[in-house]
């Protein structure tokens, strides 16, 4: 079953938004020990009121509020990170927090509806700034808190892993988002929109994968006088039997690969042993099945062509001699297979 582009896009905030909420909310935690070791209670009630945001957090999601919460995350963090740099210094490293909200907004930017650039530069830009602010600050004045060596380490590390950690997560995230994608891109590339089977890209795909060529047989094939059906009953009598012939071929050949080469014509290639029996089970199925549209009921017939593989054969060459055989099939009476 395809899955929706959007579906996949709102599962990827999803599910960043949820793990990126569990991850602040253990640092605050971690945050939460160390301040009342070190006995600093200002601090401790501070980083309490994180908590609580973030525990709200979860509300805004379950809303599906997820711009706003990346809002409120980024808010609550140029807030926390000033408040802690001037409280306990900026060699506590508090401000590496800046370098990783760089990386998050452009990643919002890219998930939100409008995918603005200016907003994400705002960002950075204010970033950069705060983070030169505090530097001076921090610079020429005295910490609130003369914080103990053990505790300004401690802390020091946890921001480098964290902002390293942080980073990394969000680009995975990105990569396998763009991965997907483009996973998903290239299968619809290579997928006939009207019949979902392989189209022509996905039968040179297919050719160039192939290894043992010589044990395998390429048939084309088109619907007999197939221009009379659309001119008389119009192009979505047309396409119905298109797709149905394409449910019939895959279902009849289960094990042979089937492409729509174009318009009315099909691919099929096949294994050597038994092609030409398969190939008739093939033809008369199509013969005596009944197509029904509107209350209008068809019989069509197919000509086939097939050849077999000749060391070193293009693609293209291969396909031209089925055609061929085809093309004689057509002249000499149609509704038959020429070897």
């Amino acid at each position: 079953m395809a899955v929706n582009n959007n579906d996949i896009h709102y599962r990827t905030i999803r599910h960043t938004c949820y793990i990126a909420n569990i991850a602040y909310l253990i640092l605050r935690v971690f945050y939460l020990i160390l301040f009342i070791i070190a006995k600093l209670y200002i601090l401790v009630w501070v980083d309490a009121a994180t908590i609580v945001i973030y525990l709200l957090c979860f509300l805004l999601m379950h809303k599906k509020k997820y711009y706003l919460y990346a809002l409120i995350c980024g808010n609550e963090f140029f807030a926390f990170i000033a408040v802690m740099s001037v409280m306990l210094g900026f060699h506590t490293g508090f401000h590496l927090y800046l370098i990783g909200l760089t990386i998050v907004s452009f990643f919002t930017s890219y998930f939100s509806k409008s995918k603005s650039v200016k907003g994400s530069l705002v960002w950075a830009g204010l970033s950069l700034v705060i983070y030169l602010v505090l530097f001076l600050v921090t610079e020429f004045n005295t910490p609130y808190y003369v914080v103990p060596e053990w505790l300004q380490l401690a802390l020091l590390i946890t921001h480098i892993i964290v902002v390293f950690l942080f980073i990394t997560f969000y680009l995975v995230i990105f990569i396998r988002y763009a991965l997907t994608l483009e996973k998903r891109i290239m299968n619809e590339s290579r997928t006939d929109e009207l019949t979902q089977i392989s189209n022509r890209y996905g039968l040179y795909d297919y050719f160039n994968e192939l290894n043992d060529r010589s044990s395998k047989v390429l048939a084309l094939f088109d619907i007999d006088n197939f221009k009379v059906i659309n001119d008389t009953y119009g192009h979505v009598a047309g396409d119905y039997i298109l797709k149905t012939v394409a449910e019939i071929t895959t279902k009849t050949l289960n094990e042979a690969f089937v492409c729509r080469y174009g318009g009315e014509e099909f691919v099929v290639v096949l294994d050597a042993k038994k092609y030409f029996d398969d190939l008739e089970h093939l033809r008369r199925t199509i013969e005596k099945e009944i197509f029904i549209h509107e209350n209008v009921k068809h019989s069509i017939t197919i000509t086939i062509g097939a050849s077999k593989y000749m060391n070193d054969m293009t693609l293209e060459k291969w396909v031209e001699i089925a055609d061929e055989k085809m093309y004689s099939g057509k002249k000499s009476g149609k509704n038959k297979t020429v070897i």
